[in-house]
């Protein structure tokens, strides 16, 4: 296996995780789609997979913010793998609420990413973790 992928960039190491916190105000969003498109291209994607999952992103925060703490942090957690890209997005909340699985947004969010999940943990701070494989269009 080259270390090195197709477009002569070097290759992720498969289990690189990178971690990105900015406050959980919807005009720091920008950089989390600009830090999820160079992390896709990394592991191959193509310029829809890169753009789907920029997407994902954006929606699974839109999702979290309007119940954030005032002045907490988002966090969102990547983990490059061989051939997909899992992402998490964590953010303390107010009031711990999970977000509708019978939702046009949710629906879309699965769409987009192939694999949804969420969850609460005791503190209150709500998850949204996707996962998008490469080569792969929506759920599998």
């Amino acid at each position: 296996m080259s270390d090195r992928t197709a477009t002569g960039a070097p290759a992720a190491g498969v289990g690189d995780f990178v971690e990105v916190r900015l406050p959980a105000q919807s005009a720091y969003l920008s950089v989390l789609r600009t830090a999820t498109a160079g992390l896709a291209a990394r592991v191959d994607f193509t310029l829809d997979e890169i753009e789907d999952l920029r997407i994902g992103v954006d929606e699974a925060c839109a999702m979290l913010l309007p119940q954030a703490v005032p002045g907490r942090e988002l966090t969102c957690r990547f983990e490059l793998q061989d051939a997909a890209l899992s992402v998490t997005v964590t953010l303390p909340t107010t009031k711990g609420r999970l977000p509708e699985r019978e939702t046009f947004a949710w629906t879309v969010l699965s769409a987009l990413a192939g694999e949804v999940d969420a969850g609460v943990d005791p503190d209150l701070t709500v998850w949204i973790s996707l996962r998008k494989r490469r080569g792969g269009s929506g759920a599998k």
